[in-house]
C-alpha cells in the first residue's frame, strides 16, 4: 500500500513539474495584469488571422490525416503483402524525424528550385510559403497518430465480427461504418485528439515552409515566437493560453461525442 501511494506521489509530483506547473504560470503570467490586455492581444488582426490560418490546416489536416490512417491501419492489420514492413516504417518515419527536417525536405520538393516547384509555378499553384505548404508540412509531421491507435486496436478485436456481416450479406464499405469503427471509437478518439495537438501545435516545420508573413503565413505558434521576439509577452502569452483552451476544448469536445455514442 506504501509503495502504490508512493508512486502515485512521484507521478503527481513529476507531472505538476513537467506539465501542470509551467501551464500553470503561462496563465498566471497572461493573466496577471487583468483580461483586458490578453484580449486586446488575441484580437489583434495579426492575432486574428494567426488563428484563422490555424483552425484553416487543422480543418484540413485533422480529417484527411484521420481517413488516410484509418485505412492505412485497416490494410497492417488486416492484410499481409509484399513491402507491408516498409509501408509501416515510412508511416513512422514523421516520428523519428525532425519537423525542421521534414519542412526542408518540402522546401527541396515544392521550392522554386525543386523537382515539383516549377511545374506548380506554371500552373499558378504556390506551394511553400503559403497555405498549402503549411497544411502539408503538418499533414506530415502529424500523419502516423490515428494509424497507430488503431492498428493494435484492430489487431485486439479481431476479424470473427467483419467475417459474420459478410455472410449476412454487408458490403466493405457498411462493415467499416457499422462494425469496425464503433468497435475502434476510442483508439479512433486518442488518435484524432493527438493529431489535432500535433496540428495545432506544430512549429518546426511550419517555420521552414511558411514564411511566417504576418497576417499571411502565420500560424499561432510562429505568432506566439514573433511576439516573444519582439518582446511582447502578454501577446506571447495570451497566444499561448488561447492556443491551451483549443486544445482542451478538443479533447473535451471529443469526450462528450464519445459518451453520447456519435462517434
Amino acid at each position: 500500500m506504501k509503495a502504490k501511494f508512493g508512486l502515485r506521489a512521484i507521478a503527481g509530483v513529476y507531472l505538476t513539474l513537467v506539465l501542470v506547473g509551467p501551464l500553470v504560470i503561462v496563465f498566471w503570467s497572461a493573466f496577471r495584469h487583468g483580461v483586458g490586455p490578453v484580449w486586446d492581444a488575441i484580437s489583434s488582426p495579426d492575432a486574428v488571422a494567426a488563428l484563422k490560418l490555424t483552425l484553416l490546416t487543422a480543418a484540413i489536416a485533422v480529417p484527411a490525416n484521420t481517413i488516410f490512417g484509418i485505412l492505412a491501419a485497416l490494410v497492417l492489420a488486416r492484410r499481409r503483402f509484399p513491402g507491408r514492413r516498409a509501408f509501416s516504417a515510412l508511416i513512422d518515419l514523421p516520428l523519428a524525424l525532425s519537423p525542421v527536417v521534414v519542412g526542408l525536405a518540402l522546401v527541396l520538393v515544392w521550392g522554386r528550385a525543386g523537382w515539383f516547384g516549377p511545374w506548380a509555378i506554371n500552373h499558378g499553384v504556390s506551394v511553400i510559403f503559403s497555405t498549402p505548404g503549411i497544411v502539408l508540412a503538418t499533414m506530415v509531421v502529424s500523419l502516423p497518430f490515428v494509424t497507430r491507435e488503431l492498428v493494435p486496436v484492430l489487431r485486439e478485436l479481431g476479424i470473427e465480427q467483419q467475417e459474420a456481416a459478410a455472410t449476412l450479406g454487408a458490403n466493405p464499405l457498411q462493415i467499416v461504418w457499422r462494425i469496425t469503427l464503433p468497435a475502434v471509437r476510442y483508439g479512433l478518439i486518442y488518435g484524432v485528439v493527438l493529431t489535432t495537438a500535433r496540428v495545432i501545435g506544430e512549429f518546426g516545420a511550419v517555420a521552414v515552409v511558411s514564411g511566417n508573413i504576418a497576417g499571411q503565413s502565420q500560424t499561432m505558434t510562429l505568432y506566439v515566437e514573433d511576439r516573444f521576439q519582439e518582446f511582447d509577452l502578454v501577446g506571447a502569452y495570451s497566444a499561448s493560453v488561447l492556443l491551451a483552451c483549443i486544445s482542451i476544448a478538443t479533447v473535451v469536445v471529443l469526450r462528450l461525442l464519445n459518451r453520447r455514442g456519435v462517434q
